[in-house]
């Protein structure tokens, strides 16, 4: 050390000084015997930190789509599920999302551990670098005076200012002027070395305590390649199941789509044979009472023998005809229409381009001339009731069971099958009717509303929220209490919602659900007003094998196969300034989406976890 080489040749260097410096100069060999000793301590080269470069973060980094520790599997029943087969996929890839979520947080909690390691051998490094500029800067001060007393006053020793002193009193200052010089000096100087001894040992124990945490990276890199591994295993065990869930949701599609076009068909075929027999449907009002029918109409019998009002009958080349009021027919024509319609869930349901079951029959019965309230629970309550076995087209049946329930409302076709927005089918669809332990009751629209609400049953304490025909779960979006999030919807899981219930948002080939893609094609018609041009968008539904493919590339950053509210249809990554906090296209989002039912959840926002300025959800508007 360069120190060491100072103090060295000033040994050898000579010259005189005055009487008083050589006095306390001839008391200093003790003094130099301990600077040599404490040099000779310094010298050992200093102990320095390996040199730490982080990890390469990576490309751009794939959003989660879901907040932080928040990725659960889907809860929904079996019976939920408008498949058996989609139903034990939806089993089979709860078990994977478990399993794979509890990886992801192992895989999480190592990461942390080397990240903090790394950080505290990083401050120990530091808090050396510093001891060690302390400790020069000892070092220098030590030189410079050992130089300046070498210089001025030559060799010192106790014999030397024994022999120049005058008296008693000149050997008893000048050793307590030694004795003040050496003190001063030492706790100076041992103060700078425990320093850096101290800051040695941490560093020291920092760099075992990282080498440790290197070792348990390796096991972090091992199962991010066991993580990688389990995707891809995923992937293949899942193509099977995958494309047999495919199948079965494009067969049953097919089916469906016979089985609707058939009713179709029927339905119109009714409405011409009373065009062709010169049949004009009387009003709702003119049915009402079976003592006063119009000309040429005769009372329909009902299972108590008494003639049901609402509805009437004639013959048409000896076949009996039913006659139903105008409203109805132009009600359930309107019903037959959306048959094939995407269904969607709560509040946005009254068309024309999706439905919720309630909302359906709310739109359609508009249509007709007949207004019904929003909600199946009121529209039940308020409804005029028939007996189920007196059930007739156009009539609304209602579904439970009680402990869910008004939980679903469908347009009877005929004593075998019913027109509704199901939740399971997720689209408007012919479907059966319930069995009569499902069914809560039969009500007929063309006999008005009732004044007074009757009480009708409500979901126990601890069941599903069953609407439609489907499980509706509590959305969250990682605790934003303010704003509820994207949630499971529809009778498939996270990924395998079908083209059909899906929207296109007019953005290249992006679909969402139905009242999001609404909500957004509105969003981005008036972003363009302010920006003049509309919102750009990178991705939005993501199927599951799409998700477990990104999983694969990106285990450490993916949401785990199956929790990405992408796969529900509901979130979008933006792009074109709103990927970025700070930008005017940003600051307008932040502004002006709730409005549209869009919101930046919390855990994304800056500051919130995991920043994402481009993840934006749907949640529908309050």
């Amino acid at each position: 050390m360069e120190a060491g080489k100072q103090l060295a040749h000033g040994e050898t260097g000579g010259g005189h000084a005055g009487e008083h410096g050589e006095v306390c100069m001839r008391a200093s060999a003790s003094l130099l015997a301990a600077l040599a000793l404490a040099v000779g301590l310094v010298v050992v080269p200093f102990a320095s930190a390996d040199e730490h470069s982080p990890g390469d973060p990576g490309d751009t980094p794939v959003e989660a789509g879901v907040a932080p520790d928040a990725g659960v599997p889907d809860s929904r029943p079996g019976e939920a599920f408008a498949d058996p087969k989609i139903a034990e996929l939806q089993e089979s890839a709860t078990d994977v999302q478990e399993e794979l979520d509890e990886l992801t947080s192992r895989i999480a909690d190592a990461q942390r551990a080397l990240d903090e390691a790394t950080a505290q051998r990083e401050e120990a490094a530091s808090e050396r670098e510093e001891a060690e500029e302390a400790l020069r800067e000892k070092q220098d001060e030590v030189d410079d005076f050992s130089r300046a007393m070498y210089t001025g006053m030559g060799r010192p020793d106790d014999m030397r200012m024994l022999l120049t002193a005058q008296s008693t009193e000149d050997v008893l200052a000048g050793s307590s002027m030694i004795r003040m010089l050496r003190s001063e000096q030492d706790k100076r100087l041992f103060d700078a070395l425990d320093r850096h001894r101290a800051a040695v040992d941490a560093e020291r124990e920092a760099k075992a305590a990282q080498e440790a945490a290197e070792e348990r990276a390796e096991e972090l890199e091992r199962r991010s390649n066991d993580a990688s591994n389990r995707a891809d295993a995923i992937s293949s065990e899942l193509r099977g199941p995958i494309g047999e869930a495919n199948e079965a949701v494009v067969a049953q599609q097919r089916a469906q789509e016979k089985r609707n076009a058939k009713t179709a068909a029927n339905w119109e075929s009714y409405v011409d044979r009373l065009d062709e027999a010169g049949i004009d449907p009387p009003s709702a009002a003119a049915l009402r009472d079976p003592d006063s029918l119009p000309s040429g109409l005769r009372t329909v019998e009902g299972t108590d023998g008494t003639p049901q009002a609402g509805v009437a009958q004639t013959s048409v080349d000896g076949e009996r005809l039913l006659v139903l009021p105008e409203e109805t027919v132009e009600a359930v024509s309107s019903a037959v229409d959306a048959l094939g319609k995407p269904y969607v869930p709560r509040d946005e349901g009254e068309g024309p381009v999706a439905y919720s079951c309630d909302g359906l029959v709310r739109a359609a019965f508009g249509a007709g001339g007949l207004e019904l309230p929003e909600r199946a629970p009121e529209q039940l309550a308020r409804g005029v009731r028939v007996p189920h076995a007196d059930a007739q087209p156009g009539d609304l049946v209602f579904i439970g069971p009680e402990k869910y329930g008004v939980q679903h409302v469908g347009v009877v076709l005929d004593d075998r099958t019913m027109l509704a927005a199901d939740g399971r089918i997720a689209s408007v669809a012919v479907t059966d009717l319930p069995a009569s332990d499902s069914a809560l009751a039969v009500v007929r629209p063309a006999l008005g509303r009732r004044d007074e609400a009757r009480d009708v049953p409500r979901r126990d304490d601890g069941e599903l929220t069953w609407r439609c025909g489907g499980v509706e779960l509590p959305m969250t979006t990682g605790g934003d209490t303010e704003h509820d999030g994207a949630g499971a919807w529809g009778g498939y899981p996270n990924g395998m919602i079908p083209s059909s219930a899906l929207c296109a948002i007019g953005v290249s080939s992006h679909t969402l659900r139905c009242d999001a893609a609404q909500a957004f094609v509105a969003m981005s018609r008036a972003y363009a007003g302010e920006f003049g041009e509309g919102l750009c968008v990178t991705d939005s539904y993501r199927t599951f094998d799409a998700q477990v493919d990104l999983y694969h590339r990106k285990p450490a950053l993916a949401a785990v196969p199956g929790t990405s509210n992408h796969g529900w249809g509901l979130a979008l990554d933006m792009c074109g300034g709103v990927q970025s906090f700070g930008t005017a296209q940003f600051r307008w989002m932040a502004e002006n989406a709730p409005e549209f039912g869009w919101i930046h959840p919390n855990w994304a926002r800056q500051g919130g976890g995991r920043e994402e300025p481009w993840h934006w959800e749907y949640v529908g508007r309050g």
